[in-house]
């Protein structure tokens, strides 16, 4: 009889540990550039807070609207403007915000299935360490949108 309260007590726990990691994410100001047809990527960007005591990582993402999704740095490296795919996830920060935004980290689109017009809403699912699955709803536009509007999201 103990062991079933313990084995419960520890599932319990882990769940409890599970969600509060997964509520301790916010998304805000999720876009993507619209493209013209043929464009061969697209660009995505929003602004992961997280307010939980521990960090995360985003893992990867996906997204019905390409052939596949990859996180990717721009930086300087000298005069040049260097872009890497990031394999190793992005690390989000115990109570910080990551911007993926314009010249630095970002998520790209790889070969879009169709191009994306402005205002469509493309569905792109994120993958984080211990936050699980997110899948939020990233709205078209040609430039970075002014207002901040909190990213639709489901599970």
């Amino acid at each position: 009889m103990r062991f079933r309260f313990l084995t419960a007590s520890l599932l319990a726990l882990a769940l409890a540990t599970g969600a509060q990691a997964a509520d301790s994410l916010a998304f805000d100001k999720a876009w993507v550039r619209a493209t013209p047809p043929n464009a061969k990527v697209a660009g995505g960007f929003v602004e992961i807070r997280n307010s939980g005591k521990n960090a995360d990582r985003l893992l990867s993402a996906s997204s019905d609207a390409a052939e596949r999704v990859e996180i990717h740095e721009m930086k300087m490296s000298g005069e040049l403007m260097q872009m890497r795919h990031l394999t190793e996830g992005l690390v989000i920060p115990a109570g910080q915000s990551v911007q993926l935004k314009p010249g630095s980290y970002h998520l790209m689109l790889m070969a879009p299935k169709k191009p994306i017009a402005e205002g469509q809403k493309v569905s792109i699912t994120l993958v984080f360490e211990k936050a699980g699955k997110r899948v939020l709803e990233f709205t078209a536009a040609k430039q970075a949108p002014e207002a901040s509007s909190e990213a639709g999201h489901h599970h």
